[in-house]
């Protein structure tokens, strides 16, 4: 059985570790204001680009170099009719590790092509997971502002 959710994979020659560190320094490859701390279970931060995005995140499944799962428990999506489209979605980043590569399963659960914003959102999570997130992990320097 196929999902529509959004997805996205990356592979690195890093560690799982590493791999992890890096997810968990959103503000390392994510745009925008970011507040509050974004590395143990029951972290709460908040996101905001402009006036265009608000959304607040939870972490609610964090499993040292293999997995987080941010769960959005409100969102502000101003250049869509339906402003609220991500509250009660998921965010995952599920790490693996197979010949010496690492790789990153990224999914936005609820980011589906019936919603609004599935093409600017799937646009830009793509730009960020595999250029911004990627370098950060690669080169220890990611580059959010370039994907605002």
């Amino acid at each position: 059985m196929s999902t529509q959710d959004f997805t996205t994979t990356l592979v690195v020659d890093q560690t799982p570790r590493e791999v992890f560190n890096a997810i968990n320094n959103v503000r390392g490859w994510w745009s925008g204001q970011i507040e509050g701390p974004t590395h143990e279970l029951n972290d709460e931060f908040s996101y905001r680009y402009k006036d265009f995005h608000y959304s607040k995140h939870k972490l609610i499944e964090v499993v040292p170099d293999k997995k987080i799962v941010w769960l959005i428990t409100d969102s502000n999506l101003n250049s869509f009719t339906d402003k609220n489209e991500w509250n009660g979605t998921k965010i995952s980043f599920e790490i693996t590790e197979k010949d010496g590569k690492t790789y990153v399963r990224f999914t936005h659960w609820g980011l589906v092509p019936q919603i609004e914003c599935f093409g600017a959102c799937s646009n830009a999570w793509t730009g960020y997971i595999t250029q911004s997130l990627r370098d950060l992990i690669v080169t220890g320097r990611g580059w959010p502002a370039q994907h605002a």
